[in-house]
């Protein structure tokens, strides 16, 4: 119990502390640029025409809305938090308990140290069923988490309080309206878990010398980086689940002539990749300018 209070309170302070950056990541991801391109330097020192990064983007809003408008979305974003620990670590305390009585059944006290493949097969799969079962709970308040960042571009005031844009959503679009964007999002995290843990299982055991002192040490370290590797890969799934939780649903950033209507989440998909706009809101600090923005890059102008 005071395990689960206590990841309830870190993933809440961490969820505070990041919303701001969720907020920025969100409106880059629909396209929304208010900001002109400025003159910085790439990796090589060239000079390069660049869109504003993740502090002057949020000097903006803060300019208009205020700090606290950093923080716009906050609450149904810490509801889905709080609700998805909880609804993770039952799922898993489920399994484990399901372990405890098969042990004692088989009369099997002692537990195999080293993971087998067949292991890591087991364990991935029960935490993808406990990551899609809170994820599935949790997607309506994902959806108005997003939708309240998103009116920020129109200046609307249609998802506000968490009661109002849950009526909102039910009156106008049913219960389907709460989970727009279900689908891509869980691909992506099932791809993602099932990349992290196989990558991480054949670098620990082929890649790893098993008579290193640190091995342990670096075990946990290739979890981390195949777990960064897994995740590049799979934020399109992210980027598209973003942008169907917001399409067509009354807001200036989710319709024409802002943004177009996708039939569905391989349309939208499609239109991304055609575009060359598969990672856009990816990066919050070296953006470059999109491919087909008709932006003035003239370095001799903007000198």
């Amino acid at each position: 119990m005071a395990d689960a209070a206590s990841q309830v309170l870190l993933g809440s302070g961490l969820t505070i502390l990041s919303q701001p950056l969720m907020y920025v990541k969100v409106l880059i991801q629909v396209g929304y640029e208010p900001l002109p391109p400025t003159i910085g330097r790439n990796i090589f020192g060239r000079q390069v025409c660049q869109l504003p990064g993740l502090f002057c983007y949020a000097q903006h809003i803060a300019s208009i809305d205020g700090k606290r408008g950093l923080f716009t979305g906050l609450t149904p974003r810490l509801c889905s938090g709080v609700l998805g620990t909880v609804v993770h670590g039952k799922v898993l305390q489920h399994y484990q308990e399901c372990d405890t009585v098969e042990d004692l059944g088989s009369g099997n006290a002692q537990k195999e140290v080293t993971p087998s493949f067949d292991q890591v097969i087991k364990e991935t799969t029960r935490e993808m069923m406990a990551r899609s079962a809170a994820t599935l709970i949790t997607h309506p308040f994902h959806v108005i988490t997003l939708r309240s960042m998103v009116q920020f571009i129109g200046r609307e005031s249609k998802y506000c309080g968490l009661y109002d844009s849950i009526v909102t959503i039910y009156r106008e679009e049913g219960i389907l309206g709460f989970f727009a964007g279900l689908i891509p999002r869980l691909l992506g995290d099932i791809i993602s878990l099932w990349l992290c843990n196989s990558l991480a299982y054949l670098v620990n055991t082929y890649a790893l010398d098993s008579g290193v002192s640190t091995m342990s040490e670096m075990k946990s370290y290739s979890q981390a980086v195949t777990g960064f590797f897994a995740s590049m890969l799979t934020y399109p799934f992210v980027l598209v689940s973003n942008l169907m939780a917001v399409n067509n649903c009354g807001l200036a950033g989710g319709c024409p002539p802002y943004s177009p209507i996708y039939t569905s989440w391989i349309d939208c998909w499609c239109m991304l990749q055609k575009e060359g706009n598969m990672s856009r809101g990816n990066s919050l600090f070296f953006r470059k300018v999109p491919f087909g923005k008709t932006y003035c890059c003239d370095l001799r102008m903007l000198i």
